[in-house]
């Protein structure tokens, strides 16, 4: 059976985000306490069972940039713009980021309730273990928490190496010759590149604090530049019968729906680590109401920022099928870049959309070795707290390392098939969107039982309100269908080397965890665990 811990702080139905303050029609809040100190923060973390350990540096407006960074609009429509252009065509492009950035919203909304309600580095992993009943936190934590880090390296491997190839890219293009990068020296830029990432983490969360300001006008920089530069530059420009009526399977499936659907992974992929703030809400001021408003405007703006970007590419892309695979990089905007703007141009703007993805790691990286040592801080990984151990600087360098390590491995899949490695990108956003989707239901299934009582933080849906049921359940649902859709092959027939495997990881993941949880960790994984005494 599973041993039934004493109720921690935060299990404490009266000590759970006891008088959480509301806000007002114009977003400032009613108790005073939440626009004074750290020590108002440290006490709010206590009531969930944690001392505060981190030196809090973030402040609103590095919590937002540090958000839109994680989601890297310019660099992440670059890295999967090939997916929906090749698979259903310039229609699939437009409306399914549309669609996707709709139902992203509603979900990010509901992260954003969840994180300020529990404003831990744990993130959604420890509000999952919170919103059941003692007798499953165990279970719950558990799973979720291997989802989460999983899909979070994921994640950092996948931005990473995307990065690497969209250097070489440039380099292909710019070098203006037939050449094609070998294997080894794409992953060589990946592993030195995720080494440099490494020890930019490893600063004091005061200079990442400092850096991360700086993040959202590269993001934004960089956009715009895509935008306007290709709206000024091209000559022929597709109209929107083409851009928005045109829908082409060439996945070999035979049916246009679902090579249309089969673009939802740009959108998903990009809209993907909603709860990346919530993993450093222990190092910013006000966190349960600075971390979910970072996540709202996130959210929001890269959906409509991305909505205009994928308009103009689509309407500036030329002549592009499945056959050229954008040219020589390999890379469709890369292509539509150079072609419109020329060499120049293009090597400017494609080094500030570098840029984004650089920042993007390292906001993704941050926010991994943070899950990384809450789940070590509770008694998830089998490292007797080494990950949860900081250095002199308050930062979790070994967790830091240990993310480092294992995006290494996933980057070796380059050798054994693209297929494979491209399976990482699908893996983020299905391992992580199931770990977000655990907890938002188990809000709902549970949250009036006596030893839940769910409490919201200051940003909220409204308990129980027509509005929290619609937006929850409209996201799980949305999750669900994505879940399946991504996990399709993108291409027919299926054979070893185009065989989507991000499925059957997760599915191995799973098992695996849940395996050692009923064999051995179930003696001794209690969940959430307190760390004031």
């Amino acid at each position: 059976m599973i041993s039934t811990p004493p109720p921690l702080p935060s299990q404490d139905p009266k000590n759970m985000a006891a008088d959480a303050p509301s806000l007002k029609l114009d977003g400032s809040a009613n108790d005073d306490s939440l626009s004074t100190t750290e020590e108002t923060d440290d006490a709010e973390l206590a009531k969930l069972g944690y001392k505060s350990e981190f030196a809090r540096e973030f402040g609103n407006f590095s919590t937002i940039s540090f958000a839109f960074s994680i989601m890297g609009l310019c660099s992440s429509v670059t890295s999967t713009f090939n997916t929906p252009m090749l698979s259903g065509g310039p229609a699939s492009v437009v409306w399914c980021w549309l669609i996707g950035s709709i139902m992203c919203f509603g979900f990010g909304t509901s992260i954003a309730e969840l994180v300020s309600a529990y404003p831990t580095a744990g993130g959604l992993y420890s509000a999952s273990a919170y919103l059941v009943p003692q007798r499953y936190r165990p279970f719950v934590g558990f799973s979720v928490g291997w989802l989460n880090i999983l899909g979070q390296i994921a994640g950092v491997a996948s931005t990473e190496f995307a990065l690497s190839e969209m250097i070489w890219a440039a380099y292909t293009l710019i070098r203006d010759e037939d050449y094609s990068p070998t294997s080894g020296q794409t992953v060589g830029l990946y592993v030195g590149l995720l080494v440099l990432h490494g020890l930019l983490n490893c600063l004091a969360t005061k200079a990442l604090a400092g850096i991360t300001k700086s993040f959202i006008f590269i993001n934004l920089t960089g956009t715009m530049a895509m935008i306007i530069g290709l709206l000024v530059t091209t000559p022929d420009k597709h109209d929107g019968s083409y851009i928005f009526t045109k829908v082409v399977d060439q996945t070999g499936w035979g049916n246009n729906g679902l090579a249309f659907l089969l673009g939802l992974l740009s959108v998903q992929w990009t809209m993907t680590d909603y709860d990346a703030t919530a993993h450093i809400s222990e190092e910013v001021k006000r966190a349960a109401i600075a971390a979910p408003v970072a996540i709202f405007v996130a959210v929001a703006g890269t959906g409509l920022f991305g909505f205009v970007l994928n308009i103009v590419l689509v309407m500036c892309s030329g002549n592009i099928d499945a056959n050229n695979l954008g040219g020589r990089s390999g890379m469709i905007v890369a292509n539509i870049l150079y072609k419109n703007l020329g060499p120049t141009w293009f090597a400017i703007v494609w080094c500030v959309i570098c840029l984004n993805s650089f920042s993007v790691v390292l906001t993704a990286l941050q926010a991994n070795s943070r899950t990384v040592f809450s789940f070590s801080r509770d008694g998830g990984l089998p490292d007797k707290g080494l990950f949860s151990r900081l250095s002199p600087h308050k930062v979790p360098v070994y967790a830091i390392w240990a993310v480092i390590v294992v995006s290494v491995l996933m980057g070796l899949l380059k050798f054994a098939s693209t297929v494979a490695l491209n399976a990482i990108f699908s893996l983020c956003t299905i391992a992580l969107d199931s770990s977000y989707a655990i907890p938002i239901a188990m809000k709902l299934i549970f949250m009036d039982h006596p030893e839940v009582r769910f409490k919201p933080g200051p940003f909220s849906l409204g308990r129980g309100t027509v509005l929290m049921w619609v937006v929850n359940l409209a996201s799980l649902a949305w999750i669900s269908f994505v879940v399946v859709i991504l996990a399709l092959p993108t291409t027919v027939p299926v054979t070893a080397l185009n065989m989507n495997y991000a499925s059957v990881i997760t599915f191995i993941v799973l098992a695996l965890s849940t395996t050692w949880f009923l064999t051995s960790a179930r003696h001794w994984y209690i969940g959430p665990k307190s760390n004031l005494h």
